[in-house]
């Protein structure tokens, strides 16, 4: 089975649960929920949820960037980068595409880009197994 973690901003929380639970109900697996996280209040908050989110990402088979996203998604993004994992990167508008506002990081030939609904992102997820 496929397992992959999604890197995004609690403000798309509610997208990367929807993500999520369509990949789940297609048998993969997710490797680490931060959303099922309360907002840290602690610094040991942040290294605890930081190990896990890592872990989430070391374990997963390839990761889901939902933009927009924040330092942590960007982080995680350059993570997978260095373990040279698969990485889906989404945005519901063309923003990837403007020279103005893209990263080169995003144009790299592990990362597959999607523009559009997020239903179009999961079935390029399921049919890129």
């Amino acid at each position: 089975m496929k397992k992959f973690y999604i890197a995004s901003s609690f403000k798309n929380a509610d997208t990367v649960k929807l993500v999520s639970q369509r990949l789940i109900d297609n048998g993969y697996i997710h490797t680490y929920d931060w959303t099922q996280n309360e907002r840290a209040s602690t610094m040991q908050d942040l290294k605890e949820i930081g190990q896990k989110e890592i872990n989430g990402i070391m374990d997963a088979d390839f990761i889901l960037v939902l933009l927009p996203a924040g330092k942590g998604s960007h982080i995680e993004f350059g993570i997978a980068l260095g373990q040279v994992k698969k990485i889906y990167l989404y945005s519901p508008d063309n923003g990837l595409n403007n020279l103005e506002t893209t990263s080169t990081f995003y144009h790299l030939p592990q990362v597959n880009r999607c523009v559009g609904s997020v239903e179009r992102l999961v079935e390029m997820v399921l049919h890129n197994k």
